[in-house]
């Protein structure tokens, strides 16, 4: 594991090292911004001198979340999602050290990586070398943004099944490969992983759906009537959102065709 790669204040992202790379891209594209006190840069190493550790917790019942407190970049968290052939983490995390990976092989470790979005990749190589060089998977809509060389899976189309019940669908929201994860779910009635693809606002009986959240740029209506297209025909009851409690527990399909005609009479479509 390499704890001296630099990454990102702002977004969390670790890169390769480059002396002329003044700028994190990711922060520099309209969806995200350039931290107020300029670009700066921080490694696991400083992370963990500074006194960040990483946190394994269930989020719902039977569902583990892997997080850093206190929290680095935008402070998403990871879901280990089980089923046939080994678990998935959906989404990264930004830091990564040998007491969290001991705490995530004490749930069974990790078979696989699958990631949303840019703003969520994290750390995933070091991730991704901590349990054998596991494949981390990436819409090809998105490969232009993959921050590092490593065992990076480009799958293409609207659905890829990568282990046993854990199937990707490309929902093109937020980023042309913004992707979301459908499984099984622990009763049996079916979820979606979305980090922001389909993100849980506060009041956790909506999603909603942006190009860029700190920017507040709106997502084109046409992306939302397509992605909702392609997850509605899947059973599921449940969303888990990209961070700590934000869940849409009961109901869920409803609710995100709910919020889809929500969004949608509000831009006036």
């Amino acid at each position: 594991m390499d704890r001296h790669h630099p990454i990102c204040r702002t977004c969390g992202v670790q890169r390769e090292p480059d002396a002329s790379r003044m700028v994190c891209p990711v922060c520099a594209d309209e969806r995200q911004y350039v931290g107020w006190g300029g670009q700066r840069w921080v490694s696991i190493t400083e992370l963990h001198a500074e006194g960040h550790r990483g946190v394994v917790r269930e989020e719902s019942r039977g569902l583990w979340g892997i997080g850093v407190e206190p929290s680095v970049g935008i402070g998403q968290r990871a879901l280990i999602v089980p089923g046939p052939g080994g678990n998935v983490m959906f989404d990264c995390v930004p830091y990564v050290d040998d007491e969290t990976v001991a705490a995530v092989r004490a749930q069974g470790g990790l078979a696989a990586i699958a990631l949303s979005h840019p703003h969520f990749y994290g750390s995933m190589v070091e991730w991704s070398r901590a349990f054998g060089d596991i494949p981390i998977y990436v819409h090809e809509a998105d490969a232009s943004w993959v921050p590092r060389s490593g065992n990076v899976v480009l799958w293409s189309g609207d659905q890829r099944e990568i282990l046993p019940d854990r199937t990707l669908v490309n929902c093109g929201i937020h980023f042309p490969g913004g992707t979301v994860l459908h499984w099984p779910g622990i009763d049996g009635k079916g979820a979606l992983c979305t980090g922001d693809i389909f993100t849980v606002v506060m009041d956790r009986r909506w999603v909603s759906f942006m190009y860029s959240y700190p920017n507040l740029i709106p997502e084109h209506p046409d992306t939302i009537v397509r992605a909702v297209s392609l997850v509605d025909p899947l059973p599921y009851d449940t969303v888990y959102g990209g961070w700590w409690g934000r869940v849409v527990a009961g109901g869920a399909k409803d609710r995100v065709r709910r919020s889809a005609d929500r969004y949608l009479a509000h831009v006036g479509r």
